[in-house]
């Protein structure tokens, strides 16, 4: 039978999943994609520009941390706890939210020039701490895990169609996701579902820390 996926569909599911819950969150970045949607203006753009960012910061957390963890055993044992616990912490934090649901609301304003809105676009994905801190140290530390050069491939690319379906999601189906979204039992849900992933995802890194694996 042809192979057509000559990468590791676990990986690429692992990277897929950690993403995906990742970066569903209420957030000014998200707020202003569905902004945009809800107006048309440059979806096809920002969506592009936010789904590369990703990329790119995941693919360079990747890298980076899987040749230092190639050098380093203890290295990798680290990572994966480090990794592992804000993984539990970010679960954990995802089910205590869901007590407490919010709500996400496209600001109204003026319409804005394609430069405007990258601008915007780019403070909004740039200049958050928590940009750098989930696709280049967490989505790196866990990808850098996978045990050879095609697996962390598969993760990366995973990790990295889970951002290109969700802004586009966001952005082409804003009007129909916003009244989803304005509704808090949406968001109860799916803060569930996020903080149960991210805690099996947790789970699954204890081998690495015990370097059994």
């Amino acid at each position: 039978m042809l192979n057509l996926w000559p990468f590791p569909l676990d990986a690429a599911l692992g990277g897929f999943v950690l993403s995906l819950g990742l970066i569903v969150a209420i957030g000014a970045q998200n707020a202003f994609v569905l902004r945009q949607g809800l107006r048309r203006e440059h979806v096809g753009v920002l969506v592009l520009a936010c789904s590369l960012s990703d990329a790119v910061l995941m693919a360079i957390g990747v890298a980076g941390l899987g040749s230092l963890i190639g050098e380093s055993v203890w290295l990798a044992r680290g990572l994966a706890a480090v990794g592992m616990a804000f993984l539990l912490l970010y679960g954990l934090r995802s089910l205590k939210q869901a007590m407490h649901p919010g709500s996400l609301e496209a600001a109204q304003g003026p319409a804005l020039s394609l430069r405007a809105a990258l601008m915007q676009l780019t403070a909004f994905t740039l200049l958050n701490p928590h940009v750098y801190l989930d696709t280049v140290l967490l989505v790196g530390s866990v990808g850098a895990q996978q045990p050879d050069a095609s697996a962390r491939v598969a993760f990366v690319a995973g990790a990295a169609s889970a951002s290109v379906l969700w802004f586009t999601a966001l952005g082409y189906g804003a009007r129909w996701l916003s009244p989803l979204f304005a509704r808090r039992r949406a968001w109860q849900v799916l803060d569930v579902v996020i903080g149960l992933m991210m805690i099996a995802l947790a789970v699954s890194l204890w081998p690495m820390v015990l370097g059994t694996v």
